[in-house]
């Protein structure tokens, strides 16, 4: 859809609401980070699961947020952005024929991995608008094969940040079936409504999960493809073999600069948050007033809008309409499904923008025809 706009409008023209990445620059510091890590000559080969200095300071951040203590020699894994974590996880601790539950709207890679490696998807739905669980539909898809599940809080693509009683009912069902949690938490610190909890401080869960986040939503970078994993031992171990034969490592650089970012103050993510709260609502409002059919996401960067007011049915149809008419890319929803049809009533809206942005893009929805 990226691509589609840009051939037809042009950069000066075109509106990117379809990727997660920002059109704004990262905090300078971070940039300052970077400049001195390069000509300080962190320019080699870092060891291959991670620099000590990234290692030892996301341990740090990380005991302190779960009130544990986090080894950076044993359990931290530093990784080519949050999407390569999550492969090597899967390939580190799945079988072929094993069964990988996964809760759908999801974002796209996490079927093909489980494909990838020949495990099998199961899929749960998360029921629109509120983007619900249904218990009952989540414990008939556990069983004897069950060797993981994934679980992506807060939630691309719907912005869904899973409740405490999720969570707990997700741990049970791991300990009956001794299944492994795969958790997906890169916007972590983006949670507009109620909080996030990580599945590993849940009872019995610290020894069965797998903890997935990286640098790229909440430093602005996502170019620099730094991410990490956090698990116990004995998967780690096997994670870092695999992580190894996939890409050997992250870059050195930038890896010294994320260092540094995980000392930033609070205040910095205060400010984070309080920027990306005024991107919400500024979408939001604006969507509704275009005749969307919207609610607020309680974290993470996306809005999924409905399309029904539209007259369409077709989810493609109308993201390439929006391109046409508008000038703004979005994305289909029903690239988040393994069923297509349970999408296609859904675009996906991304606000790390600019608000001038935002309001651009905004301003063309107004302009387009109604049925």
């Amino acid at each position: 859809m990226t691509r589609l706009n840009l051939a037809l409008h042009g950069a000066e023209k075109a509106v990117n609401f379809a990727q997660g990445f920002p059109d704004f620059n990262p905090d300078p510091r971070i940039l300052d980070a970077a400049a001195r890590a390069l000509r300080d000559g962190y320019n080699q080969y870092a060891t291959t699961w991670g620099a000590p200095q990234l290692r030892t300071a996301i341990a740090r951040k990380q005991s302190a947020a779960w009130g544990r203590q986090v080894d950076p020699e044993t359990e931290v894994t530093v990784s080519c952005g949050a999407t390569e974590a999550m492969i090597a996880a899967m390939l580190a601790v799945v079988d072929p024929e094993d069964e990988v539950i996964v809760f759908e709207p999801f974002y796209e890679n996490y079927g093909p991995d489980c494909i990838i490696s020949g495990a099998v998807p199961r899929y749960v739905a998360l029921r629109p608008p509120d983007w619900t669980i249904d218990f009952d539909e989540l414990r008939e898809a556990f069983s004897d094969k069950t060797r993981a599940i994934v679980v992506n809080t807060p939630h691309n693509p719907t912005g869904k940040v899973y409740s405490k009683a999720e969570l707990e009912l997700i741990a049970q069902l791991c300990l009956e079936h001794d299944a492994i949690a795969i958790t997906d938490e890169i916007y972590e610190h983006l949670v507009y409504r109620g909080r996030h909890l990580s599945m590993a401080t849940l009872p019995g869960m610290a020894e069965r999960t797998i903890t997935i986040s990286g640098a790229s939503k909440t430093y602005s970078v996502t170019g620099w493809r730094v991410g990490w994993l956090i698990a116990p031992p004995t998967l780690t171990a096997g994670i870092r073999k695999v992580h190894d034969f996939l890409t050997v490592g992250a870059a050195h650089p930038l890896q010294i600069a994320i260092a540094e970012a995980l000392e930033l103050p609070p205040s910095f993510y205060v400010e984070l948050l309080g920027d990306y709260h005024e991107r919400r609502d500024a979408i939001i409002a604006g969507l509704e007033e275009c005749g969307f059919e919207v609610a607020a996401p309680d974290g993470a960067y996306y809005v999924m809008a409905g399309i029904d007011s539209f007259g369409a049915d077709d989810d493609v149809a109308f993201a390439r309409r929006l391109i046409e008419e508008a000038a703004v890319a979005t994305v289909p929803a029903s690239s988040f499904y393994h069923d297509p049809a349970l999408g296609r009533g859904h675009v996906r809206f991304s606000f790390p923008k600019r608000l001038a942005t935002i309001e651009r893009g905004l301003a063309a929805l107004r302009s387009m025809r109604r049925p």
